[in-house]
C-alpha cells in the first residue's frame, strides 16, 4: 500500500507563512540603523559625572563636618597641664578672595555659553546638510577658552591669597583655624585644577576629527562639573565666613 511522505517541512507558525526572522540592526545599547545613539552616551556620561560629583561631596561634607567639630573642641596643653581653646583666629584676605569668587561666577556663564553654542551646533547639523538649506553662517566665539583663562585667573588669585595669608603670619601650622583654611581651598583649587584639564580636552575635542555629537558631549559634561566647582567655591567661602 503506497502512502504519501511530503518532500518539505511543515509549518506550524501558521497560515503557511514563513518563520519570522530575528530582529536586525538596533545593535546594544541604544544603536538604532548602525549609528550611535548620543541621547544613551549623554545619559550615561552625566551619570559617570553625578558619581564623581558626589565622591567629591563626600569629600567636602567630612571636611566641613571637621571643621564645625573642630572649632569647639578643645586640646590638652602640656605647659599648663590642662585643656585650652587653641582655635584661634585667621585674619582672611576677603577683598582678594571675593574678586577671586567673582571671576569664577563669570567664568561659570561663559561654560554655560560654550555648552549651549555646543548643544546648538549639534541641533542645526541635520538641517545645514540639507542640500540647498542655508541657515546663514554663525558667528562662533570663544567661550571654551576664555574660560580657561578665568580658570587661571582664579588660581593665580589663590595663589596669591595664600601668600597674602603667609605675609601676616598665617600657615598651615600656625592654628587648627590656619589648618583648615588651607585644607579646604587647597583641595578646592586642585578639583579646580581638574576642571582646568577637562576644558582643554573639551576645547582640543573642536580642533580634532571626532562627530559633533561627540564633542557636544564633552563640552556638556566639562560644563556641568566646572558649574559644580562654582557652586562648591561659594560654599567655601560662606563657611569660612560664617561658620568661625
Amino acid at each position: 500500500m503506497a502512502t504519501y511522505i511530503p518532500t518539505t517541512p511543515i509549518d506550524h507558525t501558521g497560515h503557511g507563512q514563513e518563520p519570522p526572522l530575528p530582529p536586525t540592526g538596533g545593535g546594544d545599547e541604544g544603536r538604532s540603523g548602525g549609528g550611535p545613539d548620543y541621547g544613551a552616551r549623554l545619559r550615561r556620561a552625566r551619570l559617570g559625572l553625578i558619581c564623581a560629583i558626589i565622591t567629591v561631596c563626600m569629600i567636602f561634607i567630612s571636611l566641613t563636618s571637621a571643621y564645625i567639630v573642630r572649632q569647639g573642641l578643645p586640646t590638652f596643653d602640656d605647659a599648663s597641664k590642662s585643656y585650652v581653646h587653641d582655635w584661634g583666629v585667621v585674619q582672611l584676605p576677603w577683598l582678594l578672595m571675593g574678586f577671586n569668587t567673582l571671576m569664577l561666577l563669570i567664568s561659570s556663564i561663559t561654560v554655560e555659553l560654550a555648552r549651549r553654542q555646543a548643544a546648538r551646533q549639534a541641533a542645526l547639523a541635520p538641517v545645514k546638510s540639507i542640500p540647498g538649506v542655508s541657515l546663514g553662517n554663525e558667528r562662533l566665539y570663544p567661550w571654551l577658552w576664555i574660560t580657561v583663562g578665568l580658570g587661571f585667573t582664579f588660581l593665580l588669585g589663590q595663589w596669591m591669597a595664600w601668600g597674602q595669608l603667609h605675609n601676616t603670619g598665617f600657615y598651615v601650622n600656625t592654628n587648627p583655624n590656619s589648618s583648615f583654611v588651607f585644607l579646604l581651598t587647597a583641595t578646592h583649587a586642585v578639583h579646580l585644577a581638574g576642571g582646568i584639564v577637562a576644558l582643554f580636552w573639551a576645547a582640543f575635542a573642536f580642533l580634532r576629527h571626532k562627530s559633533l555629537e561627540s564633542k557636544r558631549i564633552a563640552v556638556d559634561i566639562t560644563a556641568w562639573y566646572w558649574h559644580f566647582m562654582a557652586f562648591l567655591w561659594i560654599y567655601i567661602f560662606a563657611l569660612l565666613g560664617f561658620a568661625r
